[in-house]
């Protein structure tokens, strides 16, 4: 089988390329914003160094494919927030790309959104059946980006599904840049000695799921063409990110001290997963918060 994996030059790309390796024949199609080409290294995967705005790349890379994972997306919040024309470009204009693609090529299309459809809606756990309220370009794009795989099933009767990722950490994740990701960030800062700074008071919670979970998630609808329409991937736990900060100083018994800065535009405050729609089907997450944190801390030492 051949299976395309857009953005997989990244982080939750690159894990699903070194899961799919042993099993198919991988293509790899990213365009290196943030994605890195040593997380792919000892791989056999096919590189394109190409984006999912051309449209000609992606018919070429999608050939033959039997799966396609569709990850390649501006994935910040407060980027988005920031820069919202460029999210609309690379998130809902590279989506219908790979679905025009996927109509030509009957690939099965596997699309990466995102929990944060669900904005500030105060009801947690979060399940499948909620309204959607996205407070973000970024959020707004995800929804879209489901929306179309809808349409496209219905309309074409492509077979695809979506897969809404709660908080997703593990190795190789970037701990650089402005809109980088709460954990990578807080093991950094600690083994380095440094404060550690929480945008807002610190009670804000999230529902962290280890990468190697959500591959297998991700693969789980892959490999099965009946499987149609929305699933969140998440462990149903709700963690604060104070604890959690507290949590990793200890984990890497740094002298670290805790900042907090204002509030960034376009986060959520509280989040949290229901996903039995999806562990009814047989999926089931395998790591613990404190196991997938201890082995994200080795690898980051």
């Amino acid at each position: 089988m051949r299976i395309v994996i857009t953005g997989g030059a990244g982080f939750i790309g690159s894990h699903l390329a070194a899961h799919w390796c042993e099993r198919a024949e991988v293509c790899v199609l990213d365009n290196l914003k943030t994605g890195r080409r040593e997380n792919l290294e000892g791989l056999p995967v096919q590189w394109v160094q190409g984006d999912v705005r051309d449209q000609s790349v992606v018919r070429q890379v999608m050939e033959g494919a039997g799966i396609v994972f569709h990850l390649a997306a501006m994935v910040s919040v407060p980027e988005s927030v920031e820069f919202p024309k460029e999210c609309v470009r690379n998130n809902t204009l590279g989506t219908l790309n790979v679905l025009e693609a996927a109509r030509q090529t009957g690939s099965r299309v596997v699309f990466a959104s995102s929990a944060a459809v669900y904005g500030n809606n105060p009801v947690v756990p979060k399940t499948e059946t909620l309204p959607p309220e996205p407070e973000s370009p970024y959020a707004i794009t995800k929804l879209e980006g489901e929306h179309f795989l809808d349409f496209h099933h219905r309309q074409f009767g492509l077979s695809c599904s979506s897969l809404r990722f709660f908080n997703v950490f593990g190795p190789r994740q970037n701990p650089c840049g402005p809109y980088a990701s709460a954990v990578p960030v807080f093991i950094t800062q600690a083994l380095k000695h440094e404060p550690i700074r929480i945008f807002g008071d610190g009670t804000q919670t999230r529902d962290f799921i280890y990468v190697k979970d959500i591959v297998a998630a991700l693969s789980f609808l892959g490999s099965d063409p009946s499987l149609t329409g929305v699933f969140n991937a998440g462990c149903g736990r709700s963690t604060a990110i104070e604890p959690l900060a507290r949590e990793i100083i200890r984990k890497t018994r740094s002298r670290s001290r805790i900042e907090f800065l204002p509030e960034r535009a376009g986060d959520v405050k509280h989040s949290s997963a229901s996903a039995e729609k999806l562990l009814t089907l047989g999926w089931q997450p395998e790591w613990t918060l404190e196991e997938a944190l201890e082995e994200t801390i080795r690898s980051y030492q």
